[in-house]
């Protein structure tokens, strides 16, 4: 459950930007309605594959299996390269919740520079209490990284949970209205509620994630089904009760990533704003963990799989910890997080969903190729219910990829997406050759 819910979630840290965008009564809703057509159709998805097929890998294990070798290498490959930039905006967010306890220069000042390239104390302070730490601790085993994400959950959990109390008992004492004005003034419900989406719906992708690590799950066809389901419910209310309770505090036209500190110390007092930062940079330290296990795992498959080099593939003795993995991601996530990703972030609207379409291709190639295959967690009601989960998810995709198109930026963020695509499709002949002489190699 910790590590779904910080694959997904990590409590409603960065949702604050959500109310000015959509207005509060359209952002309470869009808390509500966004799981139902977007990340209930994931959990769904991904609890029949990974129940069905418990192998590392995802959706790479479920392309290749439904589908054939080349679906498989795109499913590994963009998924790995995905990583690079969304793994890399953890280390940020830890630095960005610290800043705020400390002078405002602090993250920009320059600790030394390799050329053109300024390393700031931002950076080093994520690489030191972000990539390093939980590097190590991805190094034992993903049962060590789920119990740690489960108490990290907890800290997380507890300044929003006393933020909830002490903000919605200031909405019933005072009579404040949490739900109005239901969208921005001067701003129609329907544009509202698009660009309100297009935010929203990042706070409950990352079921999938569950998927890349359930071979080395116990009993998964019993725990990820209820493991997913409590993670569900968890998240949601982590959404939703804080955000109605941050409402009592007014303001928030001016809400940023971080307010929800600002609006703490305003309701309860300095203590519980600085509990609630805190909360934000542990819940970054929790993010980056528990994508760390599954994203590593991406690139052991295909070394395992002889379509990398085989050293990648490297395991420890005790706990099977594909331990080079490990460090090269931590590296590469390290390096990327030097960068400026204002315009990269983008590319994650087309890269995810690109892969959550692949996983719902995979689904239904295997349902056809393989009938009678044991599925634990099966979606009921036969094609009429995979029709019900599929289409709400593939029209919030379709309609997300356009808004983004049509956004500032989107131009730049297709073209990187259509270019990375290219790029894998070309990788996967040298790949497809490279992985040939391996297994001549091995006979």
């Amino acid at each position: 459950m910790g590590l779904i819910f910080f694959s997904v979630s990590g409590g409603a840290y960065g949702l604050e930007e959500l109310v000015p965008a959509a207005g509060p009564g359209l952002a309470v809703l869009l808390i509500l309605v966004t799981p139902i057509i977007y990340g209930i159709p994931i959990a769904a998805i991904t609890t029949e594959l990974a129940t069905a097929l418990p192998a590392e890998g995802g959706t790479y294990e479920w392309a290749r299996r439904g589908l054939n070798s080349f679906c498989a290498f795109q499913a590994g490959a963009l998924r790995w390269v995905n990583s690079w930039v969304d793994m890399a905006l953890y280390p940020v967010m830890f630095s960005s919740y610290l800043a705020l306890l400390l002078p405002p220069s602090f993250a920009e000042q320059v600790f030394f520079s390799v050329g053109p390239i300024g390393v700031t104390m931002g950076w080093l302070a994520g690489v030191v209490f972000v990539i390093i730490p939980f590097g190590i601790v991805n190094l034992f085993s993903a049962r060590f990284v789920g119990a740690s994400a489960a108490w990290i959950a907890v800290i997380v959990l507890i300044p929003l949970a006393v933020l909830s109390v002490v903000g919605i008992s200031t909405l019933l004492t005072e009579g404040i209205d949490p739900l109005s004005p239901f969208a921005p003034t001067g701003t129609s419900a329907f544009a509202s509620f698009g660009v309100g989406l297009s935010i929203i719906m990042w706070s409950y992708c990352g079921f999938d994630s569950v998927g890349v690590i359930a071979g080395e799950v116990k009993n998964p066809g019993r725990v990820i089904p209820k493991a997913t389901a409590i993670a569900m419910i968890v998240i949601v209310l982590s959404y939703l009760l804080p955000t109605v309770a941050a409402l009592a505090a007014g303001g928030w036209e001016d809400w940023t990533t971080g307010s929800f500190g600002d609006v703490a110390a305003e309701l309860g007092g300095p203590a519980l704003g600085l509990a609630v930062t805190i909360g934000g940079m542990v819940a970054a330290m929790g993010l980056y963990s528990s994508l760390l296990l599954s994203s590593s795992r991406v690139v052991f498959v295909l070394s395992r799989d002889r379509w990398i080099t085989g050293a990648l593939a490297r395991q420890t003795k005790k706990s099977g910890t594909p331990w080079v993995s490990v460090l090269v991601s931590s590296i590469l996530y390290a390096l990327f997080s030097l960068g400026s990703f204002a315009d990269l972030v983008i590319v994650d609207v087309f890269l995810i969903n690109a892969l959550l379409l692949l996983s719902l291709a995979a689904l239904i190639a295997l349902r056809i190729r393989e009938p009678h295959l044991p599925r634990p967690a099966k979606i009921p009601g036969g094609w009429w219910g995979i029709a019900l989960v599929g289409t709400p998810m593939i029209a919030v995709i379709l309609f997300t990829m356009t808004t983004q198109f049509t956004d500032n930026g989107g131009f730049f963020a297709l073209s990187l997406f259509l270019t990375t695509v290219t790029l894998t499709v070309l990788a996967y002949f040298p790949a497809r050759a490279y992985r040939r002489r391996q297994l001549d190699r091995s006979g």
